[in-house]
């Protein structure tokens, strides 16, 4: 099973909407897909709830007891578990980073996001994890001046998956209906970059993230 943590140490920064919509994404392309909600906000359980439905089931999970929820998924035939962190530095965000094989680092185009991205990489890079960057709630215009700075500024700090996530409604209204972007509007350009996204991110799962940790 392949484990992949949303995770920075700022709110705001889409990672429920993410994590709902790669996992609908990964769910479409035929992985068999759990989603871990470790946020005390509780955003992806109240999703899942409005889903209503058995494909993609939400599992709540603190920090002591996720190394054996990731292992009875496994168990389970889970092939894809995504984890959903606060925006906070914290238990949660720690032990997701340490079972995780890739963690995922959104950030909008911002100074403070920015700076955030940087502390979460740090923290990654201390523990030796596995990260990515994703410039999430782009403006329209994508070659805006701060879209390039910020994606210089991720650019450097270790690799920039792709496309770039713009900030559309698509990505809104789906949430709000406990769907994926793909299954809201199937043809739309923001289901063309979650499905761009989830491929760019399946190859770079591919390319050797690290291992996953094995529960105590």
């Amino acid at each position: 099973m392949k484990t992949i943590a949303l995770v920075t140490q700022k709110g705001g920064a889409g990672k429920s909407t993410l994590a709902s919509s790669l996992a609908v994404a990964a769910l479409e392309a035929g992985e068999r897909v759990c989603l871990i909600d470790m946020d005390p906000q509780a955003t992806l359980t109240v999703w899942g709830k409005t889903r209503a439905e058995a494909d993609l089931p939400v599992v709540a999970a603190s920090p002591a007891k996720l190394p054996a929820v990731l292992k009875t998924l496994a168990d389970k035939g889970v092939t894809m578990a995504f984890i959903d962190t606060p925006g906070a530095e914290g238990a949660a965000s720690s032990a997701a980073m340490a079972a995780a094989q890739l963690c995922v680092i959104p950030s909008r185009p911002t100074a403070f996001d920015l700076w955030a991205s940087a502390n979460t990489r740090k923290a990654l890079k201390d523990m030796r994890g596995d990260y990515v960057f994703v410039l999430n709630q782009c403006p329209p215009a994508q070659q805006s001046a701060r879209v390039e700075e910020g994606m210089a500024a991720l650019e450097a700090m270790g690799g920039l998956l792709s496309p770039l996530v713009l900030a559309r409604v698509d990505y809104q209204e789906a949430a709000r209906r406990g769907w994926g972007v793909t299954e809201f509007n199937p043809h739309g350009a923001a289901a063309g970059e979650m499905r761009a996204l989830w491929a760019s991110l399946k190859k770079r799962l591919a390319k050797g993230a690290k291992p996953a940790k094995k529960a105590a």
